[in-house]
């Protein structure tokens, strides 16, 4: 690589000068240094502008401006160009101050490096239009989502609707004094049990120091309990464990064609099982023809494109979530008002043109991304892009969920943190609370700038500054809950939402307004995580459950070195879910073989507690024969002598190799 460098170069002395040049602009200064990449892709990406039609979301045209000045200068061949647009000097606010001074020259003043000013452009182009500031029109991704808002005037019956149902204020002014309120309360709660806070520790710099919780370790009833019912586990295969729980629940009847007519298969029942089978386990067709009597590579495949679709794959993971529900066991686990979501990663092919590769997780493909109830069971899978940003799934998979299972609170990891997540879920009446890892470097901001704590003070800034705006927050009040119904109804998705108030739509008034509401609650909570020693438990046992689901599903998915083989997205997506369906019938069928052995233990005279039995995970493997039976008649065949000769000449080559 370095010798192509050089090569490419043309000597070393061109190369060290060229890294000299970018070391000379330290200080993450590179704006100057972008125009000369910029170069090689600047006729193409005058073609894309001028092929797509943009238009600003906002009142902000400043960018827009900045490109029609840029296109009407396209063909200009100076150095410089004047930076006088309409009379006036062009408005570059939009961009940091390291642009602007790269973009105007000290040498001529009220002139534009045209390459520099160019490169600035698409930069804030692109940029603008990731978070939606600037929309593309005819886009269904990067359309004017403000557009897909309802009007304020048809919000009225489903505004109602809405807070009755979240407990939300139904008028802007009593949102505002609600949230407020909150916050206040939260802080004086913790400010004055601080002296009662064992864990949470501020020195005398104002340091604050939160020890760490031991794990509560297993009792010995609990563990001999274990172990008794580990070996007493019957063992069972795959393919049974469907086929139970298909005859069970049913879940099997969700699949069909699109046409909604009769399958028109021999044994319908068998062969979704069996199709089931071979895509949980990550088996590609050719392979389970092989080991699979009876059945073709083309009528497995076409059983999955035909019969099965995404939404008929959630439809029957749905069934076994409403059965599992019914069983006893289940209410030692916990009360299924509780859900985690969390990703893991999962390998595709190189050349697929929608796979990445993950920074986080290692490897190179996509992220399995569920949502795993407080009870083990998967309430929601996804597949996702490697370069996704997680948080913005995390309320999509609550919304979808089609169970009877409703829960109100979501733990997350540390993606969680994010201000218009915390909003929207404040906002569609779910409680997020992550995982808060480096809490020390989170911002608690403080409901007015005068209010102080006895205790606390130190947790938040000095100066006073980092304040909720309350007037903005009331002031868009009406746009918050025009949001919330629109994603509540399914005009507006609440990824597409959250990818477009990241983190750079600072000029977007409604971003603003997220992210105040955002400011508050995450306070809120940050707060109560760092004052309440049970949450933190609660909610390091809820993200250790959906970790635990993924090395189960890991487990389960074995086949085919757990590379997804497909290439159409649609097709990732049914992997994932089909592993998800098996894994919830095994968590189902392995629940019910607890609940057998419990009977038989009690009937021996075991004196079983809830709390005993909420110990036990049901992601148990050890009696699971995942590879299947394998016939035996083959060893009791005597073979026939082998014969090692062949009538082949070979002396001829033995004279070619000798003289060689």
């Amino acid at each position: 690589m370095a010798q192509k460098a050089v090569l490419a170069s043309g000597s070393f002395a061109e190369e060290f000068a060229d890294i000299e040049a970018v070391a000379a602009h330290h200080g993450n200064n590179h704006e100057v240094l972008v125009a000369h990449f910029y170069k090689r892709d600047r006729a193409p990406m005058f073609d894309l502008v001028g092929t797509l039609e943009f238009e600003a979301v906002s009142e902000d045209r400043r960018v827009l401006d900045a490109l029609g000045y840029a296109r009407a200068h396209q063909s200009a061949t100076r150095e410089y160009i004047s930076e006088l647009y309409e009379g006036e000097p062009l408005d570059l606010g939009f961009a940091s101050q390291n642009w602007q001074r790269a973009v105007r020259g000290r040498r001529r003043p009220a002139m534009l490096d045209r390459r520099r000013f160019e490169a600035l452009v698409f930069t804030y182009l692109a940029e603008h239009r990731q978070t939606g500031d600037v929309a593309i029109a005819g886009s269904d991704t990067f359309a004017n989502w403000l557009d897909q808002l309802p009007d304020w005037e048809e919000c009225g019956d489903k505004l109602a609707q809405l807070c009755e149902e979240t407990g939300l204020p139904d008028t802007a002014a009593a949102f505002t004094a609600a949230l407020r309120g909150r916050l206040e309360a939260t802080a004086a709660e913790v400010d004055s049990r601080y002296p009662d806070n064992a864990d949470l520790v501020i020195d005398e710099n104002g340091i604050p120091v939160l020890r760490k919780q031991r794990a509560k370790g297993m009792s010995a009833m609990a563990e001999a309990l274990e172990a008794e019912v580990k070996a007493r586990m019957p063992e069972r295969t795959l393919p049974g464990i469907l086929s139970r729980t298909a005859y069970w629940v049913e879940w099997w009847r969700r699949f069909g064609p699109a046409s909604g007519s009769d399958p028109k298969l021999k044994d319908p029942f068998g062969r979704y099982v069996l199709t089931t089978f071979v895509g949980g386990i990550n088996m590609t067709f050719a392979e389970a023809a092989r080991h699979i009597s009876g059945v073709s590579a083309h009528e497995l495949s076409a059983i999955t494109n035909r019969h099965l679709s995404v939404d008929k794959i959630n439809e029957a993971i749905t069934d076994v979530v409403n059965a599992f529900m019914r069983l006893d066991l289940v209410r030692a686990w916990g009360d299924g008002t509780s859900v985690a979501a969390d990703g893991t990663q999962m390998d595709t092919f190189i050349d697929n043109l929608l796979a990445e590769t993950s920074i986080r997780y290692g490897g190179f493909g996509g992220i399995a991304y569920h949502h795993i109830s407080d009870q083990y069971i998967a309430l929601f899978s996804r597949f996702i892009p490697c370069g996704v940003w997680e948080a913005v799934y995390i309320i999509d998979g609550l919304l979808k969920n089609a169970s009877e299972m409703r829960p109100d609170t979501i733990h997350a990891d540390t993606q969680g943190q994010s201000f218009p997540v915390f909003c929207l879920a404040h906002l569609l009446g779910f409680e997020l609370m992550p995982r808060i890892r480096n809490w020390k470097d989170r911002t608690f901001y403080r409901p007015s700038g005068s209010v102080r704590y006895r205790h606390i003070d130190a947790l938040f800034d000095q100066g006073g500054r980092n304040v909720v705006d309350w007037r903005l927050i009331e002031a868009h009040w009406r746009d918050l809950m025009r949001v919330t119904i629109a994603i509540r109804e399914g005009t507006l998705a609440s990824p597409l939402l959250l990818r477009r108030l990241g983190s750079n739509s600072k000029r977007n008034q409604i971003y603003r307004a997220f992210r105040e509401v955002g400011r508050a609650v995450a306070t809120v909570q940050l707060l109560r995580f760092i004052s309440d020693p049970s949450l933190r438990r609660r909610v390091t046992a809820a993200t250790n459950k959906v970790e635990s689901f993924n090395n189960f599903t890991d487990w389960l998915a074995f086949c085919n070195g757990g590379v997804i083989a497909e290439n159409d997205p649609v097709e990732q997506e049914k992997a994932v879910k089909l592993t998800s369906l098996l894994a919830n019938c095994v968590i189902f069928h392995t629940t019910l073989d607890l609940m057998n052995v419990i009977r038989e233990l009690q009937a021996e005279g075991w004196q079983i507690t809830g709390e005993d039995l909420a110990a036990i995970s049901p992601y148990l493997t050890g009696h699971i024969m995942r590879f299947g039976t394998y016939a035996t008649t083959e060893l009791t065949v005597r073979s026939d002598a082998f014969d090692p000769h062949l009538d082949v000449e070979f002396e001829a080559e033995e004279e070619v190799r000798a003289a060689a």
